[in-house]
């Protein structure tokens, strides 16, 4: 078994695919429409995606509870990116170990995403 993806149901389909594109990094790989007042979009590189979902029929996530997590190469340098783009780091940079440090920003939905280093 594998894991295929995570859904999101989001409030602004725009919004939240320049986050997850242009901040995260994730390149879209599917965009369409799933029915009247309805799209998916699924963005993402190899095995694993994230889905968001916009529509009237579904609603948005809270955001509550939910975190997801993106390797990066230096996590100075994706502070200082983040910080550019006009974004607050919702809490970190923490460094558990000597193996790993990470830090979290909310997405235009609520949503957790971590950032981690591994060293």
């Amino acid at each position: 078994m594998k894991f295929c993806w995570c859904t999101l149901g989001v409030k602004n389909m725009e919004e939240s695919v320049e986050f997850y594109r242009d901040i995260v990094g994730l390149p879209v790989k599917r965009r369409f429409p799933a029915g009247p007042g309805m799209e998916i979009c699924f963005l993402g590189e190899g095995e694993t995606e994230v889905e968001l979902i916009c529509g009237e029929r579904y609603p948005a996530s809270s955001g509550a509870g939910i975190s997801l997590g993106f390797e990066v190469k230096s996590l100075d340098e994706t502070i200082r990116f983040i910080k550019e783009k006009g974004l607050e780091v919702a809490s970190g940079p923490f460094q558990p170990n000597p193996h790993i440090k990470f830090f979290y920003v909310k997405d235009p939905d609520g949503h957790s995403v971590q950032f981690v280093e591994n060293i």
